[in-house]
């Protein structure tokens, strides 16, 4: 029978068998090796699948202990008081032991789920109201709820949001509604249409629809505070156009004699001359039609005025010549003058746009001398500088200026300071240069001084001031030649003599000019006149020949004096043949210019 059979049982038939065959005792133990090794084989997929029904029944119990662990972490429960009392015994009967706690806590937890998605949605809900996402009573999407936190503080802090958020759109609607009044009240001291100017904001503003329906989103305030600040401006840019129209209105009443009469009709007008923007409440006090009716009357008044209009015009040009006068620009006021004039006579054009166009030219004058401003204070020093150099080569050609009579120290301190002066004269035209130069290239124009160029005006000085230092040099070699052959007509038969016809050595020193050029052998008598310095004469000439070497040394000051429109020239040196001859003659040294 199949039940008797057992493994012995067919070891010993087998063992027969070999018996019978003849099999060798190494075959026969190969053969019990393989069934040993079988047999193992088919134990070890036994245990093996013993092995993984146990791990499956060990990993569901460690996930429903883990879905206990987290249904209570996200429910915030104590582990203890849930944790099923069981705990020991087989793996079904733990696995029996923890489903119904797992099942009450599942049941629990979706009601809390419940409760989240009521409060979340009613947060949603009022963000997306003040957010502007959506309408007011217009339903949201089911909110996603964080399973993992479901706690009772997490909750409480979702439902203290929702009371802020509450609190927030009441404060809102609060705030629109006085947005709301504070248009109303704008609107009707503007003359203009309340219900279309509110409903352009949010048409949930209009006064039918309740207010709680009314709209509290960011962009709707954001709207009302930009709608009551233009209205704001308005008010205060009308009310300000018509205080401008009440004192133009006064101005051409009193100008023309008015009656009372005929003032008292726009009482309306000039009720608010002096008022605040706050005080004008009254309905329709700044509507278009009431300043439209005050700048017709402001044109009527304008028009009879008209005779006026020369003197107001002239009065203005005066103001313009005073201004180019004083940055030293030429204009030719004459020519102004006339065309002023013919444009009035002529009536080619409106008196207000005469006047803002004087206006404009004003405005362009004062802009103009601000920018020559700098450089017009450092030709001023400049000249204040020339003027103390030539007092200064007055002063010491003065041979009693050492003497103790009355004033002299005074004069001998002005010269210690003029000398200060003048070795700055160098370092001051060259910066002048530099400023000048740099204003023409940024305006593509020549920095114009009472008519004449003044780089040509620097140059020039600068070009007559290198040629006096060379023959006030030449003057010197030449003076110390002479007491050389005085010397040696001393020295006796055994000295060597100079014959005294040897011509003294006369080299000049070549210098760079500030306009790029370099003075090379230029006549010492070159001469710059000044305009209203020499003769009377109106305008300034530059003169190129020789002038006798009686004249006297002295280095003149750049300054014009001379009217406004008369072009001013460079400054005015002399040769100092004279000078330096003097002082050849005498034992003194020559001094040297600053």
């Amino acid at each position: 029978m199949a039940g008797d059979i057992t493994c012995g049982s067919l070891l010993q038939k087998l063992q027969l068998i070999w018996d019978e065959v003849g099999e060798s005792e190494e075959d026969r133990d190969k053969v019990l090796y393989q069934l040993d090794q079988e047999c193992l084989d088919v134990y070890k997929r036994k245990v093996d699948q013993a092995t993984n029904s146990r791990d499956l029944l060990i990993q569901a119990l460690d996930d429903s202990k883990i879905e206990l662990a987290r249904l209570l972490s996200a429910l915030g429960e104590k582990a203890v008081a849930r944790t099923p009392e069981k705990t020991m015994g087989t793996i079904k009967q733990q696995l029996a032991a923890i489903a119904p706690t797992l099942e009450q806590l599942t049941k629990q937890k979706n009601e809390r789920k419940r409760e989240f998605v009521n409060v979340q949605s009613q947060i949603d809900q009022i963000c997306g109201e003040i957010a502007g996402t959506i309408e007011v009573g217009e339903q949201v999407a089911m909110p996603q709820v964080n399973e993992d936190d479901l706690t009772l503080e997490r909750l409480e802090d979702f439902r203290s949001q929702l009371q802020v958020l509450e609190k927030e759109k009441s404060n809102r609607l609060e705030k629109v509604l006085e947005y709301v009044s504070m248009v109303h009240d704008l609107c009707t001291v503007l003359g203009m249409d309340f219900l279309s100017t509110v409903t352009e904001v949010h048409p949930s503003l209009d006064d039918s629809i309740g207010d709680n329906c009314k709209s509290i989103s960011n962009d709707t305030l954001s709207k009302l505070d930009k709608t009551v600040a233009t209205l704001n401006e308005d008010k205060k840019l009308r009310l300000s156009k018509l205080q401008e129209l009440a004192g133009q209105l006064y101005d051409l009443w009193d100008l023309m004699d008015a009656p009372k009469e005929e003032r008292r009709m726009f009482d309306h007008v000039t009720c608010n001359r002096s008022s605040s923007v706050d005080e004008v409440t009254a309905p329709g006090s700044l509507a278009l039609d009431l300043i439209e009716q005050a700048e017709v009357e402001v044109q009527r008044l304008d028009q009879l005025k008209y005779s006026k209009m020369k003197e107001i015009a002239f009065k203005k040009q005066t103001e313009l010549e005073d201004i180019y006068a004083g940055a030293h620009i030429v204009i030719d006021t004459a020519a102004a003058h006339e065309k002023i004039l013919a444009l009035i006579e002529a009536g080619n054009i409106e008196p207000s746009e005469l006047i803002a166009d004087m206006d404009g030219q004003i405005a362009k004058a004062k802009e103009e001398a601000l920018s020559r401003k700098d450089i017009l204070d450092k030709v001023e020093r400049w000249m204040s500088a020339c003027e103390e150099e030539s007092w200064l080569e007055d002063y010491n050609r003065d041979d009693n200026r050492y003497n103790s009579s009355r004033g002299a120290h005074l004069n001998l301190k002005r010269a210690e300071k003029a000398r200060i002066l003048v070795n700055k004269i160098p370092a001051l035209v060259e910066t002048l240069v530099a400023k000048t130069r740099a204003w023409e290239e940024s305006r593509g124009l020549s920095f114009m001084y009472d008519g004449v160029p003044l780089l040509a005006m620097l140059d020039e000085y600068v070009m007559l001031r290198q040629e006096r230092e060379e023959e006030k040099k030449r003057m010197r070699e030449q003076k110390r030649y002479i007491e050389q052959q005085l010397n040696t007509d001393h020295e006796g038969p055994f000295g060597s003599r100079v014959s005294p016809n040897r011509p003294a050595s006369s080299k000049k020193a070549t210098g760079p000019k500030l306009n790029g050029s370099v003075s090379n052998g230029t006549p010492p008598n070159r001469r710059l006149s000044i305009s209203g310095q020499q003769n009377g004469s109106g305008h300034g000439v530059r003169s190129g020949g020789k002038d006798s070497k009686k004249d006297t040394a002295k280095t003149a000051s750049p300054r014009n004096n001379s009217a406004a429109s008369a072009p001013v020239a460079a400054p005015t040196v002399a040769t100092a043949n004279e000078d330096v001859a003097s002082h050849v003659s005498g034992t003194d040294p020559v001094p040297g210019t600053p």
